[in-house]
């Protein structure tokens, strides 16, 4: 457990979190069940121990009040993009904990589209950026980059591929077939993975899971 002191004094950390919502029509979206909970209490656990954190998130109930944390609310996968792009050249840090959408419908209707209208609907998507990839060719030597991979079959087979693929430093595992790990949970269950070990963590709260991640992220 990291102790309480500030560890991270004077570093600059940038967080992802929540969801992204893909607009179909003006009042439907294409998006997915994450909470931003992850994201949030990492963004916390950083700044109590005194990192300078910019949390980028997708629509989420979670809440910042009484943390001195530089906050962007977006909507999209493209809005993720362009501020993950604007702040990532001045931090130390980027953890991506959000769950970003891969694909985005490739036209948005600029009115509801009518039940009546349509006997099925068939809604063509296009890839979304890869947001991970591009700051990962933007990164200086001395800049590290933590991605998250949520698997459902071959977990840390998956989860170390897409380590190398990315070209990270770090990634972090965790499977929805662990009872209480996930969307919306108030615990998780996670294995921190470099090109070296893999480190399993017991199911824990996410703030104690936080506290891991950022303890890992040290030995960096």
């Amino acid at each position: 457990t990291i102790k309480k002191e500030l560890v991270f004094f004077e570093k600059k950390i940038l967080i992802t979190a929540g969801p992204t919502y893909e607009m179909i029509d003006p009042v439907r979206f294409i998006g997915n069940f994450s909470s931003g909970k992850m994201g949030f209490s990492l963004a916390k656990k950083a700044s109590e121990l005194g990192a300078k954190v910019f949390l980028i998130s997708g629509p989420s109930n979670e809440s910042i009040n009484g943390f001195d944390i530089e906050i962007k609310k977006v909507i999209s996968a493209d809005e993720m993009y362009d501020e993950c792009i604007d702040i990532f050249p001045n931090v130390d840090i980027c953890i991506m904990s959000a769950a970003i959408s891969d694909y985005k419908p490739e036209n948005l209707s600029k009115e509801k589209i009518k039940k009546d209208d349509h006997s099925y609907l068939n809604i063509k998507l296009t890839p979304n950026k890869d947001i991970i990839s591009h700051l990962a060719k933007m990164k200086n030597k001395n800049q590290k980059i933590i991605g998250f991979a949520l698997e459902t079959n071959n977990e840390l087979e998956n989860a170390k591929s897409k380590l190398v693929r990315k070209k990270l430093d770090a990634i972090v595992m965790n499977s929805l077939n662990h009872k209480g790990a996930g969307f919306d949970f108030d615990t998780n269950q996670v294995t921190f993975i470099t090109e070296t070990k893999s480190t399993e963590f017991s199911l824990k709260s996410k703030d104690e899971i936080s506290e891991e991640i950022l303890n890992e992220i040290l030995n960096l």
